[in-house]
Order: C-alpha cells, then structure tokens, then sequence
C-alpha cells in the first residue's frame, strides 16, 4: 500500500493534502460497507467500520500514527468526549440514591475485572508492570460501541440503560486510574502519597473543566432552543475546546466530557433531546473514532505466543464481567437473565481502551511495547466481537424495536411460501 501511495502523490497534488485524500476515501468505504451490513446481515454499522479499517491497517496504511499523538490524538478524544458527554448525560445521580445496586454492580465487575486479568496475566508470567496496565485496559467497557449499537437497533429498556450506565462507570474509573497510573510507570520507588496524588491531579482537573462546561451550557439553554442548530454548534465547539484544556492542563479530556454530562444532567434535570444536527456530526466523527481505532490496532505485532494472551485475557474479562455484575445483582431490580444479557452488552473495547495504551506507550516505551503487542490485538477483537455480542444480547432480551435482517428476510420467504 506504501508504494501504491508513493506512486500516487508524485501527480497527486490535493489542496489539504495527501493524508486528507486517503482518510476521506477510507471513510467513504467504511460508510458504505457499515450500511451494507446493517442492511443485509443486520449487524451494527460499527462491524463494517471496524473492518475497513483493520484492513487498511493490515495492508500498511500509514495515514494513523502509533503511539497516538497530534491531530490523531485530538480526533479521537474529541470523537470519545461526545459520546461520553451523552453518555454522561443520561445519568441522573438520585438513580443512584433510589437504586445503590448499580454502584455495587458497577464496582463489583470492574474490580473483578481488573483482579482477574491482573492475576491471570501473571499466572501466564507476564511482569506485573505489563499486567497491571493491561489489567486497566481490559477494565474500560466501550459506551461508544455500546451506543451506536443501541441506536442500531432501535434498542430501549432497563438491560439497555443499564449496560450503557454500567459501561460509562468503567469508563470513568478506568480513565482515571489508566491516566494516573501512566503517570507512575517511570517512578522507581512509589509511596502511599505518589500514587494518590496523579489521581487527584487528574480528577481534580477533569472535574473544573468538567464544571466550566456544565455552567456555561446550562447558562446558555436559559435562553436557547436545546433543539437549535445554533445550540448543536455551541456545544460542539464547547467540548471541542474542552478537550483541547483538560487534556493540556494534566486532566483527561474524555472524563472531562463525562462528568459535564453529569453536571449538566443535575443542572437541568428537565429530558433533554439530543439535537438532530449534532447527531449528525457526532454520526461523522464516531466513525472515523472506530476507523481510526481498527486501523492503529491492526498495526500490532500479531504473532503465535502473543496469541494464547490475547485469548486468554479476552475469556477472562468475558467471564469476570458476568459474574460481577451476577455479584451485584441481588436487590438491583432485574432478573438474572437480564443481568446476564447486560454483561454481554459491556463486553466491547474499543477507543477508551486504545487511549489508555497509547498513554502507557508514550510513558515507558520499552514497557509500553509490551503492553501493546497484547492490548492492540485485544481491542481490535473486541471492538468487532464485542458489537456482536452487544447485538446478539439486545435482541435475546427483547428490547430492539427493528428485526433482525436475516429472520425478517426469512419470515418474509415463509409468508410467501405459505
């Protein structure tokens, strides 16, 4: 692909550049290849992103940087800040008053989790400052995955809410250990207080940037339509700029993004549409989110021993979110069953987890390879296994309001026939 490039930019002269062609074909393709899957596999659109781009990272696509950094780095926390915004906006904290079950589920498969992969890793004799990392990788649910899967199926009801909740709590627990844990990876001896400082530093950070946000979107829907394309762009741009401080300032960016939803959601509890026009332009910057994310992780190492680690810490994060939610269940107000189809629904990794190995790269080099090799093949897996199992588990609980392609197309042939 490198030299076919090569070839191609001695004529080619774009205005915005050469990287900026090669980005807006692929994206082009994986827009096609999304639709076309969704509408006759009935599969996420998110697979055929995923796909495009681990092909074109397979192939030696060159446009997407490893470790992450520049204008790469930005696209993607920016595309992760909106949907954790959202995301962040649709949980109301006296939820939590009336229902302290969730928490306890939310705490309960995250430790597990992490517990379970650290310990397994180095069961497997992995060093513990590559399971450790990987362990807060494999922590981090995908609500971004997760959601455009909901909106895929048309999906609504508790194993829905409360997979998206649940996946957003992981998140935010692992965005705030993975950043402050890169912070130590180069620390020789570490006491009490050096590893509670990068943690205080980052939510404390996060959460004044999270609270200008809050204040001046809550200011400005005093006296604007939440429905206006006036409001779309103002939003945007707020999370855009954002992004752009708390990740300068020593904050993350993404977490930032999800405690100004949650601020906002309790500063104006009234329901809030998500507006149409942003939609569309968080539909656009999702997708290069997911493409960008398959591209850089089919990138990896991909090699016989490393494989054996991959799978085995994908089956152990399967099993370890099953049974923590299952732990946290008692009393939360759904039956087993829809606690195991939210367990599924939570098995996605995708650009959280790229960020926090990127994170882990640019700290340590030498330990990040390490992390990398396992992480990167990891999260691509998962990024297209996980949407299917998110799918599969949607539909087994019965809350997708659209049928599935190919049972609707037979349905359809059973109908003519008879």
């Amino acid at each position: 692909m490198n030299e076919i490039l090569s070839f191609w930019a001695q004529w080619l002269r774009p205005s915005a550049g050469l990287p900026t062609v090669q980005w807006s074909l692929l994206l082009a393709v994986a827009a096609m290849t999304g639709y076309l899957l969704q509408r006759h596999i009935g599969l996420p659109k998110v697979v055929g992103y995923s796909l495009v781009g681990a092909v074109a990272g397979l192939a030696g696509f060159s446009g997407a940087v490893w470790p992450l950094q520049g204008i790469g780095l930005f696209m993607l926390e920016l595309g992760i800040s909106i949907v954790l915004f959202e995301c962040g906006g649709r949980i109301p904290l006296r939820w939590f008053r009336h229902n302290p079950m969730v928490l306890v589920q939310s705490v309960a498969e995250s430790a597990l989790t992490y517990f379970a992969v650290y310990w397994v890793l180095l069961w497997l004799d992995m060093p513990a400052r590559v399971a450790g990392p990987l362990a807060l990788v494999a922590l981090a649910a995908s609500p971004a995955v997760l959601t455009r899967v909901v909106a895929d199926t048309r999906a609504a009801g508790p194993v829905t809410e409360r997979a998206i909740v649940l996946a957003t709590l992981s998140t935010l627990y692992a965005l705030t250990l993975g950043s402050a844990r890169a912070e130590l990876m180069n620390r020789s001896s570490i006491t009490f207080m050096d590893t509670v400082y990068p943690v205080m530093v980052v939510l404390g950070v996060s959460i004044i940037v999270a609270a200008v946000l809050a204040l001046v979107l809550r200011m400005a829907l005093r006296f604007m339509s939440p429905t206006s394309e006036s409001t779309s762009m103002l939003l945007l741009a707020l999370v855009a700029a954002a992004t752009a401080v708390a990740a300068h300032m020593g904050g993350s960016a993404p977490l930032a993004a999800l405690l100004g939803g949650m601020l906002l959601k309790q500063l104006n509890p009234r329901p809030w549409a998500w507006p149409r026009q942003l939609g569309n332009a968080s539909s656009l910057l999702t997708m290069l989110m997911f493409v960008l994310v398959s591209t850089v992780a089919a990138q990896a190492d991909w090699s016989g021993p490393v494989a054996g680690v991959v799978l085995a810490l994908i089956v152990v994060r399967l099993v370890a979110k099953a049974l923590g939610v299952a732990v946290g269940n008692a009393g939360s107000g759904s039956s087993w069953l829809q606690a195991l189809w939210v367990s599924c629904a939570m098995t996605p990794m995708s650009a959280i987890a790229l960020l926090i190995a990127s994170q882990f790269v640019l700290a340590s080099p030498s330990t990040g390879h390490l992390i990398a090799r396992v992480a990167l093949p990891a999260i691509l897996l998962m990024e297209v296994l996980g949407a299917v199992i998110a799918t599969v588990a949607i539909y087994r609980a019965g809350e997708s309001s659209k049928p599935w392609a190919p049972l609707a197309r037979g349905n359809q042939g059973d109908s003519r026939e008879s």
